[in-house]
């Protein structure tokens, strides 16, 4: 029995990735920022499927917290599981920021740095004392870091900026056999960044049309790639940027 712990994990593509890994037999912690009662249906639709899950409040722009949410993630592992150690780690939490590059605020720019460089690169930090070895990390990129859209600079920076982090989390792990590999989703159908992607029909056309297989993402095309990188066939893959996008800008 693995034990997963997925940030960003009450909604969107970390909750499709926690309920992929559930399916696929593996436990569950999930961690969410505000939404408790969206954690908490996350948690129970992973129990109806036989599984065991808790749901975790964690900030990640606010790194003092993270010894503290450490502690908490022992605590849950002794009480629910009987155990000090889990098995992957998915760095998934992330918000959206659209701004055209001359007019990215210094505040925008510290609130992305902050959720999603620093505090994947020091969470995980925090974290490696829990990771088993032989575990396994999935950080979660954008095919932004790839391809260039207009108004992503900052957003699209901090996602290069995890990939290069993957490659040296691999190199450096390596030594305990905890291999690690970045995803990248393509333009997915969630809330993310107000929800435009889902409910602009012509934004949705316009990436349908650049998009091999003909159609946006939704989260359990991300879901289901995760939890098969997670998959005892991909033990041996390490270091590796995966792309999940349906082949965009091909």
């Amino acid at each position: 029995m693995s034990i997963a712990l997925v940030t960003g994990g009450s909604r969107g593509l970390g909750k499709s990735i926690s309920l992929h890994l559930a399916a696929e037999g593996h436990d569950v912690v999930l961690t969410y920022h505000s939404k408790q009662a969206e954690a908490e249906e996350v948690v129970a639709q992973i129990e109806r499927i036989g599984r065991r899950a808790v749901a975790l409040v964690l900030d990640m722009a606010d790194h003092r917290s993270f010894p503290g949410f450490g502690e908490r993630v022992k605590a849950a592992l002794g009480r629910k599981w009987q155990r000090d150690d889990f098995d992957f780690l998915v760095n998934n939490a992330g918000i959206g920021v659209n701004a055209p590059f001359a007019e990215t605020t210094e505040e925008q720019f510290d609130r992305l740095m902050n959720i999603h460089f620093k505090g994947v690169f020091f969470l995980t930090q925090r974290l490696l004392p829990f990771i088993k070895d032989g575990g396994r990390i999935v950080n979660i990129s954008s095919g932004l870091a790839r391809f260039s859209l207009p108004g992503f600079s900052a957003y699209g920076a901090m996602k290069g900026g995890i990939e290069a982090l993957t490659r040296y989390q691999a190199l450096e792990l390596g030594s305990r056999g905890i291999a690690v590999n970045v995803v990248a989703p393509g333009a997915i159908e969630t809330d993310f960044g107000g929800g435009a992607v889902r409910d602009n029909a012509e934004l949705n056309r316009m990436i349908t049309s650049q998009t091999a297989l003909g159609r946006v993402g939704l989260p359990d095309d991300i879901g289901g790639a995760v939890a098969a990188l997670l998959s005892e066939g991909c033990r041996w893959i390490n270091g590796q940027r995966v792309e999940v996008s349906g082949g965009i800008h091909l």
